[in-house]
């Protein structure tokens, strides 16, 4: 009985594919039991993203199309009751403290199933766009993949802190543009502790790690987590749950 509870569209999303209903019907198709659509939140202006800008998006039209997709979606959520479990969610992206504020404007917009708590900026630089991108953030960060995943994983703790996701998503992330993103993050023993004091707080608060297989699709042997952070996760205990992305 499959289902995923992380997923994009290319109507509403610049790297996603496919209408909203195409990706359902397909679902339909595929026998998938339960279907969370989880679109991005809409950012402010000064985090869009170089396409963003080049198609002269604001936050402003960021927040419209966002509103069409929560429209989009229930309007699927009710054509396709009898065929398919559909979850209206979002993605939530956390790149600094004051994120809270304007997460909290966007969960005014509707009740929504469920989010995803994830971290795509470190030192609000974008470390999963381009490599470029992510050089510049190791830089601010002192110039190595280590301090940068040691950042990487506090901007999580405070994520995790402040909205306490009930899914978690990518948890490692910050592997995809490192110099080597099959090699093991745990190499490093304040990455390692960083990792499990995470870990440790997703199962307090009882929340679900995605293992994500978008890691595999974009040239990855593992997916996210890595095969050595679900192992440690073992000892920890936090619930997974699957995921397309």
């Amino acid at each position: 009985m499959p289902f995923t509870h992380h997923s994009h569209s290319g109507q509403f999303c610049s790297h996603g594919k496919n209408t909203l209903e195409e990706i359902i019907k397909s679902a339909i198709d595929k026998k998938f039991i339960v279907f969370a659509l989880t679109e991005h939140m809409p950012r402010e202006q000064s985090d869009l993203y170089p396409e963003e800008i080049e198609t002269l998006q604001t936050q402003n039209t960021l927040r419209e199309l966002f509103e069409a997709y929560i429209q989009e979606a229930i309007r699927l959520q009710l054509a396709y009751a009898s065929k398919i479990e559909i979850f209206i969610g979002l993605e939530i992206d956390w790149i600094r403290p004051s994120s809270l504020q304007w997460i909290n404007e966007v969960f005014q917009l509707h009740p929504f199933d469920l989010h995803i708590g994830s971290v795509h900026h470190v030192h609000t630089i974008p470390i999963d766009y381009d490599h470029a991108m992510y050089a510049e953030a190791r830089r601010v960060s002192g110039g190595t993949d280590e301090r940068l995943f040691e950042d990487y994983f506090d901007l999580q703790f405070d994520m995790l802190q402040g909205l306490k996701p009930p899914v978690v998503g990518h948890f490692d992330l910050i592997r995809l543009k490192s110099d080597e993103p099959n090699a093991d993050c745990l190499r490093w023993d304040l990455v390692r502790q960083k990792i499990s004091r995470n870990l440790d707080f997703i199962v307090e608060y009882g929340g679900l790690l995605e293992v994500n297989s978008a890691a595999l699709r974009k040239g990855l042997s593992e997916p996210y987590p890595g095969k050595s952070i679900c192992k440690v996760n073992h000892a920890h205990y936090a619930a997974v749950i699957s995921s397309a992305d």
